[in-house]
Order: structure tokens, then sequence, then C-alpha cells
């Protein structure tokens, strides 16, 4: 049989870079060696640090004064429900569902001092026995861990930028406070409407709540604002604020012109690209029309 070595022969193909050497990838299979001689091994080693900062900064200190915990827990202290539900947050678990994968994980479990993790039954009763005012609790203590953290880490901005918006939480079933209304994804379906503030810098959360699914009125706007302008630290000295037409009403304008130096309308695409921040003559224009129009 004769071959054509012109048509079988492949061409050579053009350096597409310089010369390197590659190294040969790490390959685990059936010879690659393994023991189970070793105690306490975790994939979790990253919560020992979370764990240090948060005793340095006296978080146990903090829940304790600041929370009302009234329900007397058996399986472990009220402090350190608080603290089981944060160290899942870190590691990726956002459920109290999700808790039975950590119920024997080492790390944790060292952390809060317990041999297991309680039920997730025992955790929604805790949360159950929680009172309303315990969301405000916990956004005080967020402020005081922002200064302390801030201070530790010599963050000291003198202006920062507040982004307010709304965002939609569509609901099934009859829940409780869900209305009809703005839904652009799923249009005639009943959701909560939360109002949420971000520091644009650090990109940190300042306060925010859960509302009902309705547009949200001035006076829940100019209160939301004032909790907000509570929460920033004490370095602040000049505050910009952006926000799309949905906060454009006389008492939010009112909030606003006690705190902010200027404010700027901008869209829902300048707020997720961080465009439109304000300064300048444009911005004092257009400060200036928004209270001379209410």
């Amino acid at each position: 049989m004769v071959s054509n070595r012109k048509k079988h022969t492949p061409k050579t193909r053009a350096k597409q870079e310089a010369d390197a050497v590659i190294p040969k990838p790490m390959k685990i299979g059936a010879a690659t060696p393994y023991d189970f001689q070793g105690s306490n091994l975790t994939a979790y080693g990253g919560l020992l640090p979370v764990a240090t900062m948060l005793e340095k900064l006296q978080f146990r200190e903090l829940i304790e004064q600041h929370v009302t915990i009234k329900r007397l827990t058996t399986s472990m202290p009220g402090f350190r429900f608080v603290l089981a539900m944060i160290l899942a947050l870190y590691v990726g678990f956002s459920r109290l569902n999700h808790l039975q994968f950590l119920e024997r994980e080492p790390m944790l479990t060292g952390i809060l001092e317990v041999t297991a993790l309680p039920v997730q039954t025992t955790f929604w009763r805790f949360l159950a026995s929680l009172h309303l005012v315990v969301a405000r609790q916990l956004l005080e203590v967020g402020r005081q861990m922002r200064q302390r953290v801030w201070e530790a880490a010599h963050v000291g901005l003198k202006e920062v930028t507040l982004d307010t918006d709304t965002t939609v939480q569509t609901v099934y079933g009859r829940q409780m406070g869900a209305r009809k209304g703005y839904n652009p994804k799923h249009r005639g379906k009943k959701s909560y409407q939360p109002i949420l503030t971000f520091l644009a810098e650090t990109r940190e959360y300042l306060g925010g709540e859960l509302r009902k699914g309705d547009r949200p009125t001035g006076k829940q706007i100019a209160h939301h604002l004032d909790g907000v302008f509570a929460a920033l630290p004490k370095t602040v000295e000049r505050v910009y604020a952006r926000a799309d037409s949905g906060f454009y009403c006389r008492e939010a304008v009112e909030a606003y012109e006690k705190h902010v130096v200027l404010i700027r309308a901008v869209g829902a695409e300048d707020l997720a690209t961080g465009r439109g921040v304000a300064g300048g003559a444009v911005d004092r224009i257009a400060a200036h029309r928004c209270r001379r129009a209410v």
C-alpha cells in the first residue's frame, strides 16, 4: 500500500508565543499514597482567623450588651447561636438547613466549645423567640463593629458615597405583607421590596429593612435614611448620595439635605457600575433643581 506523504503529513503549527517551560500537572491516581492517621482534619481552617478577629473586636460583649435574648437555651448560650450562624455564612451556608453538614465539623465545634451543633429545629426556635426590635439592635452592633474595624485598619475616609435603592424579592403563596408591585422578572407576582443602602467606597452594608411589596412612602424613606446616616463612622465629614427616581419626594429630599452635601439622581445601571458619583457643577445643578421642585 502506497501512502501520499504530502496528504497524510500534518502541517507544522506556527509558534504562538515564546518558548517556556511548562510544568507537568500533579496527577492523583490509584498510586497516590494516603492514610487516615490525621486527627481533626477540616476543610474550614479559615474560620480560625475569623473567630480570632471577632474575639479581638469584642464581638461577644457587643452582642450581650445590645441584643436582647430572653430565651433560656440549654445546648449552648445565646451568643454562640448567633456566632454559629455568622460563621456558617462565612463558609457559604446561607440556610439553617445547611447547618446539618457542619454538625460535627471540628473547627466550628471547637470555636463554639460544643461536641456537636444543635439540630436545625433548635435554631428555628431560637430565631422565633427573638423580638422584632432585635433587627435594629443588630444594626447597632454592625455600626460599632464597623467603627472598630476602621480604627484598627486605619481607614480614615473623609468623603463617602451612599448608594440607596430598593430590590424585589418574589414570594409564593399567601405570605404576610406581600403585595403586587414592581416586579420586572415575575410580572404580576407578589413580592417584598426591601430598601438597602451600601457604602460605595468599601461596599459595606449600612442599613436596610424588609418591607411590603408596594412602593415605599416618603416617611419610610426618610426614616431609613436617618438610620443610615447615624450608622456612618465618626471620621466621615462629607457625604454624597446616589439614588434613582423612586426616591424623589419631599420627605426624602429633606432627609438628604440634613446630612448630604450633594445629591445625584442616577439610573439603575449607574448604581450597578458605580458611575454618576456626585461632584462638580452638574451635581450642584441637579441638587438645586431638586430642592426648587419641592
